[in-house]
């Protein structure tokens, strides 16, 4: 297993990794992105590049400096990728079973669903039959681990539908296994869907996926 997909593994089951102010290089794990990951003051960088660029590029004192535009614009043109969101890292415990909605699978040439496919694989992807707007999607991303994405139409917001989905999400996979949600820390309604639904936020992280 890749060190990435250790610490990953460790923080699903529970196990932090130290508030030490330390900060990890760890290469790449297997796929398509690199990607830097925040914990309460430890940071891990996955991605292949040195250790002694790494800690010359950041501030000493500044525990939050591997998380700062200067350093992530910094890696990315030294790996010559494209910086995603930065976003909340949250994730649950996967339950098996029915989900409470009644789900459809998604029609193979929806937007979303193209567009997840340069991200993620073993992808699931299902429309809520009476809001076939609404839809929810699992899939393998970052180090292979599971992670799930919903969207909400406009018109449906404001009643329980993305927790609910949220939830959804947790029966696609696995009872026990973990599923990762990624959420803009602006989007306050989808970060208030996978609360309530009962991911527990444990960090943050930038992704680097190739250009093109």
């Amino acid at each position: 297993m890749h060190p990435v997909q250790e610490l990953l593994a460790a923080v699903a089951a529970g196990q932090l990794p130290p508030a030490d102010g330390s900060v990890q290089v760890l290469g790449q794990p297997p796929g398509p992105s690199a990607g830097v990951l925040a914990f309460t003051a430890h940071h891990a960088v996955a991605a292949d590049v040195h250790p002694d660029w790494v800690h010359d590029q950041l501030d000493a004192d500044d525990l939050g400096s591997p998380m700062k535009g200067d350093f992530l614009t910094a890696l990315a043109s030294l790996l010559r990728r494209r910086q995603g969101a930065l976003d909340a890292a949250l994730l649950a415990a996967g339950r098996g079973g029915r989900p409470g909605l009644d789900l459809e699978p998604l029609d193979g040439d929806h937007p979303r669903l193209a567009r997840a496919r340069r991200y993620r694989t073993d992808l699931r992807a299902y429309a809520v039959a009476d809001v076939p707007e609404a839809m929810v999607l699992v899939g393998r991303g970052f180090a292979g681990r599971w992670e799930t994405a919903f969207e909400v139409p406009d018109a449906a917001r404001g009643h329980g539908l993305g927790r609910a989905l949220a939830t959804a999400a947790l029966h696609l996979i696995g009872p026990g296994q973990a599923v990762w949600a990624q959420v803009s820390p602006g989007n306050a309604a989808s970060l208030r869907a996978v609360l309530a639904a009962g991911y527990r936020p444990v960090g943050a992280e930038a992704l680097f996926v190739a250009s093109g």
